[in-house]
């Protein structure tokens, strides 16, 4: 199929959609959702078509006046300054409709669970932590979302072992699902005398958050059990066994909450972490089966692939899965600066998935 009969293909499904919604009359509810929901995701993409088969026909009704014998040289002269300037524009057009017509990832309009664990390097790695925790809370603020702290495990100096978050706003998961992976950091710790660099780490998953309807959780799959909450160094936050420990045993998955004082509280904030990991889980495996044939330029967003460095002596952030450095290290852990990444990457991603558009 050429690139065009698919576009017609699309404005035919559109005009076939919009006549079945405003005629048929008996629709089962469930199709009628499903019916609506694929003319609300293919309208911006007609349109866009449309926008581009109205710039080829001035593009030929303009040509048209230009060859013509009998044009006045001056309108000849208007239509040529015409002519050029539907020409510069025509390959952003086509651009956009190829945009346009890339498979939708249904999770990118999601919420999205931020959990940051520290690795390699004890104390330092969980500093690095709580700087990449308030990094991407900073960053929510500036996109105007809507940042709640779930679970915070503090080290004894006062970084994150591991911190949980639930983001929310428009584009959220879009915007912040490459995020996931090993982040490295190369700087003097504050624990360290003799100002040596030392280089830790510490892990990032983003999650698309779950509602119910996306993920069944059956009781039987679920272990629960509840304990004794407990801060830093073992000191006890309360003396009710509030905590919750959510098991899902299928998968292994464990969920462990004691943020609140309520024990419904934490199981709920559990349950809405364990849907988004089971959801991922599942979206995992659906990917490895579509595209075990290549690996995407931007990485796979596994947790275990080292994916930017960040630099203190240099000043500089790496982002290895795309070759960009950026010596605005100061900026970038702001928040001020991390949009020039996440554009960056989401291009790479685009270029990538247009390279295997057919």
């Amino acid at each position: 199929m050429s690139f065009d009969d698919k576009l017609n293909q699309v404005l035919e499904r559109v005009d076939e959609l919009s006549s079945r919604l405003a005629t048929e009359t008996n629709l089962a509810p469930a199709e009628m959702v499903k019916l609506s929901k694929e003319y609300s995701d293919l309208s911006p993409v007609a349109e866009t078509i449309r926008s581009l088969h109205q710039m080829r026909a001035e593009m030929a009704e303009v040509a048209a006046i230009i060859a013509d014998p009998a044009t006045d040289p001056d309108m000849r002269d208007l239509a040529e300054e015409e002519f050029g300037d539907l020409k510069h524009r025509l390959p952003d057009a086509e651009h956009a409709v190829r945009l346009a017509l890339l498979p939708k990832d249904e999770a990118d309009a999601k919420n999205a669970i931020l959990e940051v664990r520290a690795g390699t390097g004890g104390d330092e790695a969980a500093l690095f932590a709580s700087d990449l925790y308030a990094m991407y809370r900073k960053y929510a603020e500036i996109q105007g979302w809507r940042f709640q702290p779930l679970e915070i495990s503090e080290s004894d100096l006062g970084g994150y072992k591991e911190a949980s978050a639930q983001i929310t706003g428009t584009d959220v998961f879009a915007r912040l699902k490459f995020e996931s992976g090993a982040h490295r950091v190369q700087r003097v710790p504050v624990t360290e005398a003799g100002g040596r660099i030392h280089t830790s780490a510490a892990t990032v998953a983003v999650l698309p958050e779950a509602e119910e309807v996306d993920v069944q959780i059956h009781p039987d799959d679920l272990r629960i059990d509840v304990f004794r909450a407990s801060g830093a160094g073992g000191q006890h936050v309360n003396t009710t066994e509030s905590a919750v420990r959510v098991t899902h045993l299928p998968t292994g998955i464990v969920v462990s909450m004691q943020e609140e004082k309520s024990q419904h509280k934490n199981r709920d904030k559990a349950m809405t972490i364990l849907r988004s990991r089971l959801y991922e889980h599942q979206r995992q495996l659906l990917h490895d089966a579509r595209a075990s044939d290549r690996k995407s330029q931007v990485g796979s967003g596994d947790r275990s692939e080292r994916i930017r460095t960040y630099n203190f002596p240099q000043g500089r952030v790496t982002d290895h899965r795309i070759n960009l450095t950026l010596y605005k290290l100061d900026k970038v852990l702001n928040g001020e600066a991390l949009d020039e990444l996440v554009e960056a990457l989401i291009a790479e991603d685009q270029a990538e998935r247009l390279t295997h558009l057919t």
